[in-house]
């Protein structure tokens, strides 16, 4: 059943992908992945190499404040990433629907257990040990390892891994990960990108920068709205010569002075996260009900219902906001609430595929053999009733993108990260003009993206329709 399952993807994929519409699709939502993997080491205003020069000229050693100054999640994104593709594409033993399972684990595994230090690490008391007067690295990442350790037991029973020791081997690897990573990264400092200039303009450092040499939090004063394409020099004298005065905003700056590329490039992270995050929970929730509702029936499928019909009628932009208000604003919070309501579809797909599929023969077979309830509805009907479900999705996360859009537009969305919404709002200025260029690229990003997960969907839609398919003659 899994080879013809393979078979069927395959076959589903390789029909959706003759359509250029979904090749484009595919092509805009891997450039937006690439930058959110990637956004610390193209957008940055810290140096990717610095060396201070002694008034002797003599050179000091070199070093990466880029480096210095990455966060946990900078560095397990991109590791992530690269782990992930070389299991997927290394690991042929390994059926696809496994390690693509396991992949999938390892990532909600390394989620949580960032969650969980990131909650924990605001405590007076490990503020105290990470950075009291007996602080030290040893300290912070056995602290760092034991939350990890805590965090990956549960998912040594969840990843679909046959093997005990391969089960062991991926937990403790990314527990591992996740305690480096968050000890390499240290608390949050505070970043002053003015000394870096200083240092240079009097000849006291050399520095070379990444592509894009601003970070999206990184204001100046002296910088309010500048136009596409415009040299800081052209608008401030003083720094014509200057290494600083160079520097050109190929999409101009904001209302108090941010990079308006660098703050595109970072939103990437926030849209992605939002969208997969968000869909996978809400997928999770649903698909979980859907398949008791649709293999129970009875009362079990009634009393669910009405609970479907209860979120369905939760407006989930009013929801949201109600949220912002009561709740801390950020990323993880934003996730759960648009995951935690936007589950109905998963589940009334998954509710009819059930349905039909309950009465098959092989679902007849499982029962007859005694395999447990888990076994039945997600090893051997799940498979079967998916599609639909899947198809869903990438609709879903179009809509959570939206939602995200329009909450950072609102002036609610996560506090402190680069938002393509919160980018939008700044575009009618408090004296009322409008600056065309803050509203023309980040509105792009949104409309690229949102049409990218609907043409995508709708081409995956069409290409398992069976109606669609070449009759056979």
């Amino acid at each position: 059943m899994s080879d013809a399952r393979a078979g069927f993807w395959a076959e589903a994929w390789g029909r959706a992908l003759r359509r250029p519409i979904a090749v484009a699709a595919l092509a805009w939502i891997g450039v937006v992945a690439f930058f959110a993997v990637t956004a610390p080491f193209v957008a940055n205003g810290h140096p990717l190499l610095w060396r201070a020069i002694a008034p002797d000229g003599a050179r000091g050693p070199l070093s990466s404040p880029l480096l210095a100054h990455l966060s946990a999640v900078d560095i397990l994104l991109p590791a992530g990433a690269l782990g992930g593709a070389a299991w997927l594409l290394l690991a042929r033993r390994t059926a696809g629907s496994v390690r693509l399972g396991a992949l999938c684990c390892a990532a909600l595994q390394g989620g949580l257990t960032l969650l969980a230090m990131t909650i924990l690490r605001d405590r007076p008391a490990v503020e105290r040990l990470l950075h009291g007067p007996d602080a030290s690295l040893l300290r912070s990442l056995g602290l760092w390892s034991a939350v990890a350790g805590a965090c990956a037991a549960p998912f040594l029973f969840a990843t679909p891994l046959r093997s005990w020791l391969a089960r062991i081997a991926a937990a403790v690897a990314v527990a591992l990960a996740c305690a480096l990573a968050q000890g390499w990264s240290g608390a949050q400092r505070l970043a002053n990108f003015d000394r870096y200039a200083e240092a240079e303009a009097d000849g006291r450092a050399a520095a070379s920068y990444t592509v894009v040499p601003w970070s999206p939090g990184q204001a100046r004063t002296d910088s309010y709205l500048l136009p596409p394409m415009t040299r800081l020099a052209d608008r401030v004298p003083a720094q014509a010569q200057t290494p600083l005065g160079e520097r050109v905003h190929v999409l101009g700056t904001d209302g108090v002075g941010r990079d308006v590329l660098a703050q595109l490039i970072h939103g990437c992270r926030l849209s992605i996260s939002i969208g997969l995050v968000s869909t996978g929970i809400a997928v999770i929730i649903g698909v979980t009900l859907g398949a008791l509702m649709g293999y129970f029936g009875g009362w079990v499928d009634l009393l669910l219902s009405r609970v479907v019909e209860v979120f369905m009628a939760i407006p989930v932009l009013f929801l949201l906001i109600v949220a912002a208000a009561v709740l801390p604003r950020n990323t993880y919070v934003m996730m759960a609430i648009i995951g935690a309501v936007t589950w109905t579809g998963a589940a009334r797909f998954t509710r009819a595929e059930f349905l039909r599929l309950r009465g098959q023969e092989f679902v007849q077979g499982a029962q007859a053999l005694g395999l447990p309830l888990r076994s039945i509805l997600f090893r051997h009907m799940l498979p079967n009733g998916i599609t639909p479900v899947l198809v869903d999705a990438s609709f879903a996360i179009a809509a959570a993108i939206l939602a995200e859009a329009t909450l950072s537009y609102l002036g609610l969305g996560p506090e402190g990260e680069a938002s393509w919404g919160r980018l939008l709002s700044s575009a009618n200025t408090s004296i009322g003009d409008f600056v065309w260029w803050l509203a023309i690229y980040p509105g792009l990003a949104i409309f690229l993206t949102v049409l990218a997960y609907n043409l995508l969907g709708e081409s995956i839609r069409d290409a398992i329709d069976p109606r669609l398919r070449p009759t056979i003659r």
